[in-house]
């Protein structure tokens, strides 16, 4: 362990602490001046402990009593301040300082003498190393021995008996110290602080001139005060060439305006301000005298101050370059158009071959059906079988058509909804018959959970059958021989839950998130066993969000799925009257819209 010198000030320590990347820099002055200050108190009453000594043998003690307190204060203090109480130490520091005045108030029975001087130096040292209630108490001390010193001189109380050159000797030596003490104190934490402040300024300093944003600093009058290096990469120009008209001339024509606003706004109205403009970037290597320009986002705050209170601030801006992020956006708006003009092609598409094919299928199913009924004469077995399977593919072919243009209908935003109260329980007899002759082919058995008094629903009633109709198709296909498919409706909050359960072969997580896409599949290629476009459940969705419900769906693979829809009960627009407020089981998160700017960027050059 390195041994510390009683007297080793440490001036390199404490500047090396001033400089040091803590966060506590001066509490660490403090506590080091402090230590200084108590090995100059000692040095200085060590000093004069001869004379003090020889003062005492030829009969005058006062002297001795003063470096014995300024000794002993001193390596008081020293050692609190090794216990690191460093709030007694800078107490008893003032309390030494007030403690001499004290003594030296009452050696002298005139008013105004050296002790009321070095007592009114103690508050001056608590204000610099003390804090707040320290420095209270040096002034309540203080005056205390003010008013000591007025009562010994009013009532002529008997002075300390110390000879008159004694006594001049020690105040001076008294004195001195406290004034080195405090002179000290005050050249060390300031020098100290001017080190970190410089320390602060080239910290600054660099950050600005190595940040990667551009870094500009305006008077109150515009004028370009600060300009970083990063700015010359920004505009491909040198930091000089960007004073007087050189920014304002980069800036594009149409986006003038938006700057000098967001600048006055900033300069006059103190605000802070972002926008986003184009500028031009210069090319030393270029070939062509095309001006480039590039997207900038430009920060304006406001510089402020409470002593230039309603007159204009200094402006300290950051300029970004945002070109890459623009052109993405442009992809996506691109990307996003040519995406919207192909659904919408595919939706003209598969409304025009639904209407093509309706007609005809509809003339196989019709004569196909002639035929098999023997309208048109008898027909062998053979022949009945074969005009049997024409019939089956036509109505599948009609099925297949009637969906597609159910979802072009939902897609295009044409699907029309015919909305009035009628009684659901009603419509799940006509939608199981229909599904009987399929659940009996698949051998699953059908059950009805339906909880009552149900209220009316207020909806699209074909489009509800619709609804019912494609999750019973689905449950029932994906059933295993001898399952049972589950039909449960109840009312649930402002809601009918309407919900279709099986025991079939079900889906894995990601096929769930998947729920509702058109023409999707959990079993996809040519090996798979269910026949079916992928429609139903994207249909029974748009039905369902063209109600304003919910659609959900749970499942496990091996055991089986569950698929629920919550209508509201009073319609697609609820009537809160009737209602009351209660909060929805799920919001559906809504795409972010995208928002084209008045100019692209290839207008700009």
């Amino acid at each position: 362990m390195r041994m510390r010198s009683l007297f080793s000030f440490g001036a390199s320590e404490e500047m090396s602490l001033a400089v040091a990347g803590t966060g506590h820099r001066p509490e660490m002055l403090r506590r080091k001046t402090l230590a200084n200050n108590a090995r100059i108190l000692i040095l200085l009453s060590a000093l004069a402990m001869p004379f003090a000594v020889y003062g005492l043998v030829t009969g005058t003690a006062f002297p001795f009593a003063v470096a014995v307190l300024g000794l002993a204060g001193g390596m008081i203090t020293l050692a609190l301040h090794q216990r690191r109480l460093f709030e007694e130490a800078a107490a008893g520091q003032v309390c030494i300082l007030l403690a001499l005045g004290c003594m030296l108030t009452l050696a002298d029975p005139r008013l105004g003498d050296a002790g009321l001087a070095i007592a009114a130096i103690a508050p001056i040292l608590a204000s610099l190393v003390g804090r707040g209630q320290l420095r209270r108490q040096s002034w309540v001390l203080l005056v205390g021995v003010v008013g000591l010193a007025g009562i010994s001189a009013a009532f002529a109380v008997p002075a300390i008996p110390v000879g008159a050159g004694a006594l001049m000797a020690t105040a001076i030596v008294a004195f001195v110290t406290s004034v080195g003490i405090v002179a000290h104190t005050a050249n060390r934490i300031n020098a100290a602080y001017e080190v970190y402040d410089k320390a602060q300024m080239t910290a600054y300093r660099h950050l600005i001139e190595h940040v990667q944003d551009g870094v500009m600093r305006f008077s109150s009058d515009g004028e370009i005060l600060l300009a970083s290096r990063s700015s010359e990469q920004l505009f491909g120009c040198r930091r000089y060439e960007l004073s007087g008209g050189g920014l304002g001339e980069r800036l594009h024509v149409l986006d003038r305006p938006a700057y000098l606003t967001a600048f006055a706004d900033a300069n006059q109205g103190g605000k802070s301000r972002v926008i986003e403009v184009r500028m031009r970037q210069d090319d030393p290597r270029a070939m062509s005298s095309v001006p480039r320009f590039i997207w900038v986002e430009i920060s304006f705050s406001p510089v402020q101050d409470a002593d230039n209170a309603g007159l204009r601030h200094e402006v300290v801006a950051l300029f970004r370059d945002i070109t890459s992020r623009k052109d993405n956006e442009l992809a996506m708006a691109e990307a996003r158009r040519t995406a919207e003009e192909a659904s919408e092609a595919k939706s003209r598409f598969l409304a025009t071959i639904g209407h093509e094919l309706r007609t005809p299928l509809n003339a196989v199913v019709g004569f196909s059906e002639m035929m098999s009924s023997g309208i048109g004469g008898e027909l062998s077995t053979t022949h009945r079988e074969y005009a049997g399977l024409i019939h089956q593919s036509g109505k599948h072919l009609l099925e297949v058509v009637r969906m597609l243009l159910d979802m072009s209908k939902i897609e295009a935003g044409k699907f029309e909804l015919q909305t009035e109260p009628f009684v659901v329980e009603d419509m799940i007899e006509p939608c199981l018959s229909m599904v009987e002759a399929m659940a009996t082919k698949q051998q699953v058995t059908l059950v009805t959970d339906i909880a009552s008094p149900l209220p009316a629903l207020v909806a699209d009633e074909r489009a509800c059958r619709q609804i019912l109709l494609n999750l019973l198709s689905n449950a029932i296909k994906f059933s295993h021989p001898g399952g049972q498919v589950t039909i449960s409706l109840k009312r649930q909050g402002q809601s009918l839950n309407l919900s279709v359960s099986d025991h079939g072969v079900g889906m894995a997580p990601e096929s769930l998130t998947r729920i509702g896409e058109p023409f999707f599949q959990v079993q996809d290629g040519l090996s798979r066993r269910y026949e079916g476009t992928g429609l139903g459940l994207s249909i029974v969705k748009g039905l369902v969000d063209l109600h304003e419900g919910t659609l959900r769906a749970m499942s496990e693979i091996g055991s089986g799925t569950t698929v629920t829809v919550l209508l509201p009960i009073n319609g697609p627009a609820i009537k809160t009257d009737e209602t009351a407020v209660v909060t929805p089981l799920r919001k559906e998160p809504a795409a972010a819209p995208v928002h084209p700017w008045q100019d692209e960027k290839r207008k700009a050059q």
